[in-house]
């Protein structure tokens, strides 16, 4: 019998739980091959994307063999490849390149200013030359398309630079992230900026535990995303370090966007007035590594 995770046709922050779900319960089955059925999918975001590569990364770490049914939606096609998703999920899943381009490539502008495509952050020596680049893609995308005062813009791409460094340094995993500008004509009016940031790691109840565990009584996911999010706790004891998360959270409240975080079994999280989410959620299904989505609307 086949095994299929079937995403919904939206496939986003809010709904990507449901691929979580479906991928404990396949994985309790046994080894062999797992289809990620995305043949109806209309919508994907870069929470999405890079979602769908770390779950290709934990089934392949459980003798699972994932293989992609690509969209039928040319439209869905087209934008998965220009976040160069298809390049990333080559090395992951069994994928029909032929079905991907019939016609070779899809070209594309080499520099954009409304995406960052899905950047790989792996070996700690590499990191200076992907944060260099997430870094000037970033401001590019927030100074043209959200309006926020520069001096604004460059304390918050440090900050992100900072989490995205902390990946190899941290997590002990390799990680992704892709960002991409859209107009939310319905809800917002405006323009808004969607930043995804995951990796496969130790999560943040491992990495603080070490200096945090021993100070309270019921040590949890939940506790761990708190102390790292709104008092900047680090693994390190050096001045100043930890303070990504932090940073990060204070310029999305004074923004008004939206920040969440989800790591083993809880998500914790800033939520403005214009979205309906829960600000954090316990009793999750567990899963490794860490899962950030920050939402930035224009002002």
């Amino acid at each position: 019998m086949d095994r299929c995770l079937v995403p919904p046709t939206s496939l986003d922050e809010s709904s990507f739980e449901r691929m979580i779900r479906q991928v404990a319960a396949l994985a309790e089955v046994g080894e062999g091959p797992i289809t990620i059925d995305l043949e109806h999918l209309r919508f994907i975001d870069p929470y999405g994307m890079v979602g769908l590569l770390v779950l290709a990364r934990y089934l392949r770490g459980r003798s699972l063999e994932p293989i992609i049914r690509l969209p039928r939606s040319d439209e869905v096609i087209k934008y998965l490849d220009r976040m160069d998703f298809s390049r990333h999920a080559q090395g992951l899943c069994s994928i029909d390149l032929a079905a991907l381009w019939p016609d070779g490539e899809y070209s594309r502008s080499v520099h954009s200013d409304v995406l960052l495509e899905i950047t790989p952050i792996t070996r700690a020596e590499d990191i200076h030359y992907i944060v260099d680049r997430v870094r000037e893609r970033a401001q590019a995308i927030l100074t043209l398309n959200l309006h926020y005062a520069p001096a604004a813009i460059d304390g918050f791409v440090v900050a992100l630079s900072e989490v995205c460094q902390n990946i190899p340094e941290h997590s002990q995993d390799v990680g992704y992230v892709a960002i991409q500008k859209y107009f939310y004509g319905r809800r917002l009016g405006k323009n808004l900026v969607k930043i995804a940031v995951m990796d496969l790691g130790i999560g943040f109840r491992a990495s603080l535990a070490p200096k945090y565990a021993t100070s309270y009584k019921n040590w949890s996911d939940l506790l761990a995303l708190r102390l790292a999010i709104f008092e900047g706790a680090s693994r390190y004891d050096d001045p100043g370090r930890g303070q990504g998360l932090a940073a990060v959270r204070r310029f999305v409240e004074r923004w008004k966007g939206k920040l969440t975080i989800r790591s083993g079994v809880a998500r914790l999280g800033v939520i403005p007035p214009w979205d309906r989410s829960a600000n954090r959620q316990t009793s999750l299904v567990p899963f490794p590594g860490t899962l950030v989505s920050i939402v930035l609307p224009e002002l």
